[in-house]
């Protein structure tokens, strides 16, 4: 069973300039309580005992809000003191890991994925990395996920769509698909270890219909305050 998860939490929320200022962006208020809050609360109903953070950008002001616990689970901080990128921000959060098989989450997107139903399907798949999938309609700001059965085969980049399958930013994974990157600081999680890691590990896709948003944008982060009470 899983007990650790990596949270990317080292965004500058540059696109929320002018409704959230200097702040990380995970800490951006939602009716006045930081979203990182949200998260760490819908985690925590999964059994999770310990939070490794991967933060850099004014990473003290989450500290002074979580300290070392919430709900019980030990909160550990992976500062990034420049940044690495996604991968390499991962990578340096990995050094954290007690175990080699982890969640990882995004920290400004929130999709109610049931974690202990995605942690199935990444083990009967023998997975090395489980994406959990959002289906979406008319929209341009994601990437695209081709499956065959359960395998994703390709990533697709932005563009206008109908309809498609995006990445929601929720994984169950296995730290030997970094190796990939031994040699590299700093590196895109995204580029250089999934789309990269398509044809040497087996990487599948877990669909939920979960509720997701992405707090990135302003529209969105106003959408936020009224769908998550």
């Amino acid at each position: 069973m899983i007990k650790e998860a990596i949270i990317l939490a080292g965004g500058l929320g540059t696109r929320l300039k002018g409704v959230v200022n200097d702040i990380p962006k995970p800490m951006a208020p939602i009716n006045g309580i930081p979203f990182l809050k949200y998260l760490l609360e819908d985690v925590h109903q999964y059994g999770i005992e310990r939070i490794i953070l991967a933060v850099g950008y004014k990473w003290e002001v989450i500290q002074d809000y979580f300290g070392q616990e919430f709900m019980g689970m030990k909160i550990i901080y992976a500062i990034e003191h420049e940044p690495l990128g996604t991968g390499g921000g991962i990578k340096n959060a990995m050094a954290h890991l007690q175990n080699k098989d982890f969640f990882l989450l995004n920290g400004d997107t929130f999709f109610k994925v049931d974690l202990r139903a995605l942690e199935t399907h990444y083990q009967d798949t023998q997975s090395d990395l489980c994406l959990s999938l959002k289906a979406m309609t008319n929209f341009d700001r994601y990437g695209t996920v081709t499956l065959k059965g359960n395998q994703i085969i390709a990533f697709q980049e932005k563009k206008q769509m109908e309809e498609g399958l995006i990445n929601g930013g929720v994984y169950a994974l296995n730290t030997s698909i970094f190796e990939l990157a031994k040699d590299q600081k700093k590196f895109s999680f995204e580029t250089d270890i999934m789309e990269s890691g398509l044809e040497q590990f087996k990487v599948q896709g877990f669909i939920s219909e979960a509720y997701f948003i992405d707090i990135g944008i302003p529209e969105d982060y106003l959408q936020a305050q009224m769908d998550i009470k």
